[in-house]
């Protein structure tokens, strides 16, 4: 990554060039944009019916499926572990601190299953399901649109220790940004272009409150938040209240998937401190990608396509890996009798991960 490209035609020309040269190819392996073509045709237009139908009243879902696919991808890969419950033998990667009380859709997960098995059963992976939702919310977000390819299998198994090791957290500095994405196999290009999807959604007060009055422990206020905004957090969030109110991502357009996150931030308007790290790190290689993607919304957009579907294909299970899951939240043959935790709905709204 060169820290010259920025603004000039010349220069703009260059950053394109810079940014997407580690893109990844639009199929991995085993996996196909056409992988349903025969066995569930529909399936897109069944994901994205159920979606657009929850949107109407909840347009805070759209946020929260993108950073459900995030949070699978995350912890051994895109297996749509995340969405299995506690049972006997599986300790649910839900109730990590990552996702516990915080990750929102697994019932809209649920319904997005069943319309998909009553059409095509025994056919669509849950971790397909999760890799449509996150497309299809990205464009009902008014953002880009993307081909995905398909054919993933379910895991047998969660982590629970992974999901602890390796979501990134609100207050996380940016070399442990880099770091975590550095684990996946995902870039600086991709860890400014994926934390993009903070333009859309909410947070709770708990995930940023430690900006506004006891930053790092100092008894004062994080410098790097613009003070306007501080005086408005502050009313929302008071000191020593219960941490659950909440608040947009994005100041400007909080439910359009937009460039004007890293607006904010050159503003110093980035909510979660894991977001102003990017581009109030002094020196930081992230601060030219930053500016690049405020001043050119396409090159973001094409950043965005280009990092979700790498990030989409970390690890995947495929051919007669796993297996295709009847019920999302449990592994087939595992009755739901055996489960210890109900299903999650989305009545929690936090975020927690850098996305």
């Amino acid at each position: 990554m060169t820290s010259f490209c920025v603004f000039s035609v010349k220069v703009a020309l260059c950053c394109v060039v810079v940014l997407l040269a580690a893109s990844p190819p639009f199929s991995h392996a085993q996996l196909d944009n056409s992988f349903y073509r025969d066995t569930c045709p529909k399936v897109h237009s069944l994901v994205r019916e159920v979606v657009r139908n929850v949107s109407k009243s909840d347009p805070r879902i759209l946020a929260s499926l993108i950073r459900l696919h995030f949070h699978d991808c995350f912890v051994q890969g895109c297996d749509a572990s995340i969405l299995l419950n506690d049972t006997a033998t599986i300790v649910s990667e839900q109730t990590a601190a990552p996702n516990n009380n915080s990750i929102r859709g697994l019932d809209v997960v649920n319904q997005i299953k069943t319309a998909v098995e009553n059409a095509c059963p025994g056919i669509v992976s849950c971790a397909d399901i999760l890799a449509l939702a996150a497309q299809i919310s990205s464009v009902l977000a008014h953002g880009p649109d993307w081909k995905v390819p398909l054919g993933r299998r379910d895991s047998l198994n969660a982590s629970f220790d992974l999901a602890n090791q390796n979501l990134p957290g609100p207050n996380f500095s940016l070399d442990q940004l880099k770091s975590a994405f550095e684990r996946q196999n995902l870039n600086t290009t991709d860890l400014v272009a994926l934390s993009g999807a903070h333009t859309i959604g909410r947070a709770q007060c708990r995930f940023f409150d430690n900006r506004l009055y006891n930053f790092n422990g100092t008894g004062n206020p994080d410098p790097t938040l613009n003070t306007t905004l501080l005086q408005s957090l502050q009313a929302i969030c008071p000191n020593g209240g219960p941490g659950t109110n909440l608040t947009n991502l994005d100041l400007t357009t909080p439910d359009e998937l937009d460039s004007n996150y890293y607006s904010n931030l050159q503003l110093q308007n980035g909510l979660l401190r894991s977001d102003q790290e990017l581009f109030s790190t002094s020196g930081a290689d992230t601060i030219p990608i930053v500016n690049s993607f405020s001043s050119n919304q396409t090159l973001f957009y094409e950043n965005f396509k280009a990092s979700m579907i790498k990030m989409s294909i970390i690890q995947v299970l495929t051919g007669s890996q796993g297996e295709i899951r009847a019920q999302c939240n449990f592994v087939n043959g595992n009755s739901a009798s055996l489960a210890t935790l109900p299903t999650k709905q989305s009545s929690e709204d936090g975020i927690v991960s850098s996305m």
